[in-house]
């Protein structure tokens, strides 16, 4: 057992974005009615990549700041065309960086949108094909990195939001994973996403 916690630490650590980037920026929050609620429930998310499509659920009874600003960087296309930079098997595939347009591997992982979500950290576990928010030290600091759990990771439950999970395409996110990764864990190869918002199937 004493071996187990530096390993969870770098494991988590991996999800943490650096502390500059969230400085003075907005914190964003706001209470939705449960007509606004409902209408985000009523919507997915497709991650479109080359190796197959990952359909999302959205949580918005739970997180719905997260799940409105999800909604709302894809429609804008925020995250067309950004990879997923850190892939660790048996734990998560990440992505959602802007940074990761750019082929410059030194800056993936520490980009967001130029404001931050404040947390919304509920009972949800995170099991596999749970949907979280990545974010630095401080609590109210995700913007839009996200990533997918692999497997049940119990050691993020409270500490970052869940707000969605994978309800098609988890053999696409355990190929992701499984891609050859370089000493940061970021593929050899650009995993490139685009990411639609459908109405439930």
């Amino acid at each position: 057992m004493k071996r187990i916690r530096p390993i969870l630490l770098f494991l988590v650590f991996g999800l943490t974005l650096p502390c500059s980037q969230v400085f003075s920026q907005e914190v964003r929050y706001k209470k939705f009615s449960l007509e606004e609620v409902k209408k985000m429930s009523e919507q997915q998310a497709v991650i479109r990549t080359k190796l197959g499509d990952i359909t999302l659920k959205f949580f918005p009874e739970v997180a719905p700041n997260h799940v409105n600003n999800f909604i709302e960087l894809a429609k804008k296309g925020f995250y067309n065309g950004t990879i997923f930079h850190r892939v660790v098997p048996k734990f998560v595939i990440q992505g959602g960086d802007p940074n990761s347009k750019n082929p410059d591997r030194s800056k993936h992982g520490t980009g967001g949108p130029g404001y931050n979500v404040k947390a919304e950290f509920s009972k949800t576990l995170h099991k596999r094909g749970t949907l979280s928010m990545a974010r630095s030290a401080l609590p109210d600091s995700a913007g839009s990195q996200f990533f997918i759990c692999v497997a049940a990771a119990p050691f993020l439950d409270g500490k970052y939001t869940a707000f969605g999970e994978v309800v098609k395409g988890i053999e696409v996110v355990d190929k992701i994973v499984s891609q050859p990764r370089d000493g940061n864990d970021n593929p050899n190869d650009r995993i490139e996403m685009t990411v639609d918002i459908v109405n439930n199937e």
